[in-house]
């Protein structure tokens, strides 16, 4: 199955040299040592370790080529890089298998990187030593990529300073693994592109995607209302329940959006002035007939592969207004410290028992294929995390 998401892990455009912070090097020879950053293979630098300065035994999910994710990522012993200046060792403990972390491996995504790659854009490590020049972190602090393409799916690597965010560690661990891509995707919607208040409603499809799941609390934290939209599937009233205990006010099915029962149900419910899509297609369509005059649809994926269509009488007797969102786009437009001040402020929702991880199966990383086979299976509301 090939996804196609625009969010769940990004790439931003000054990224594309390579995935994971790597590939640096102008003639790489092997993948031990192409994988290691120019400046890392250059010279070793005087750091401040809280370990020993042993040599490592680095395993990565690295690929090669494109292709099924089941047959082109392997397992590999990888060399750790010697710790620079101003570099920082990361112990990764954690890193979820995200949407479009399988379409990078398939070839489908927008950006791809130079490979071979280490599969993954993000996920939480443990700092276990840093660079004489570095400050502002140190030993057994809690870090996060600052942007996509580090690599994550790895038992340990040696990152630059200025590639990582300090997160706290007293949120919980699956929070701070899926904690730089869903709820930032989430957040930012929810309050960029309409000037929402209080009792405004919210409509959104994949409700129970990474993103649909940050959006229900959000949403609820900020005071709104949300209408969810699910496709009928098997576990249907298992899933509600559980999307109702994260907060979301309705649930709707793709197939009950289309009766004739939802113009009473708007009676009693505002019309949503913001709509969230990452299926197109007819789901699309349908979130756009709901929008109140006047209202935005966002879309920031596409998973049913279909475009989004709109009728000129919802452009012009309605004014409905399409725009897309895609994280790595809105982090090029923004400064480090507002990508890191939006950080400390899901941080603070998590703390406040606001914001939880999406439901998470925890794989450890040597049962990869396991994990990599569930995360692209239909009706899937589970996210895989790798476990280091």
């Amino acid at each position: 199955m090939t996804y196609l998401a625009a969010s769940g892990s990004e790439l931003t455009g000054r990224n594309m040299w390579v995935c994971g912070a790597l590939c640096r090097a102008r003639a790489p020879a092997q993948l031990g040592q192409r994988l290691l950053p120019e400046s890392r293979r250059r010279r070793p630098a005087s750091a401040s370790f809280s370990a020993s300065a042993e040599p490592s035994r680095v395993r990565a999910l690295v690929y090669g080529h494109h292709g099924d994710p089941a047959k082109v990522v392997e397992l590999k012993n990888l060399e750790l890089a010697a710790v620079g200046g101003s570099d920082v060792h990361v112990k990764m403990l954690a890193a979820p298998i995200n949407p479009s972390d399988i379409n990078m491996i398939q070839g489908n995504y927008g950006l791809l990187p130079q490979l071979p790659a280490v599969g993954g854009n993000e996920g939480v490590g443990q700092v276990v030593a840093v660079g004489s020049s570095v400050t502002g972190v140190k030993p057994g602090d809690w870090v996060i990529p600052a942007n996509p393409g580090l690599g994550t799916w790895r038992t340990e690597a040696v990152f630059g300073k200025e590639e990582l965010i300090t997160v706290p560690s007293d949120i919980p661990l699956q929070c701070a693994a899926t904690l730089g891509v869903n709820p930032c995707t989430a957040y930012r919607m929810l309050v960029d592109f309409e000037r929402l208040q209080p009792g405004d409603s919210v409509i959104q499809n994949a409700s129970n995607s990474g993103v649909g799941q940050a959006v229900i609390q959000i949403a609820a934290a900020l005071g709104l209302r949300t209408i969810n939209v699910l496709r009928d599937r098997p576990d249907l009233q298992k899933l509600t329940d559980r999307l109702k205990n994260l907060g979301a006010d309705h649930i709707v099915t793709e197939e009950g959006l289309r009766k004739p029962e939802m113009k009473s149900f708007f009676k009693d419910v505002p019309q949503p002035r913001l709509a969230l899509n990452c299926v197109g297609g007819k789901s699309s369509t349908e979130l756009l007939r709901h929008l109140a005059p006047g209202g935005t649809m966002v879309t920031y994926g596409g998973m049913a592969k279909q475009p989004v269509i709109a009728s000129a009488s919802q452009l012009i007797f309605k004014d409905l207004k399409l725009r897309g969102f895609w994280l790595s786009q809105w982090k090029k437009d923004h400064s480090p410290d507002q990508f890191k001040e939006l950080i400390l402020t899901l941080c603070d929702l998590i703390r406040r028992g606001q914001l939880t991880a999406p439901a998470c199966s925890e794989v450890p990383l040597q049962d990869y294929l396991r994990a990599l086979e569930a995360s692209t299976q239909p009706f899937v509301s589970s996210k895989q995390i790798l476990t280091m």
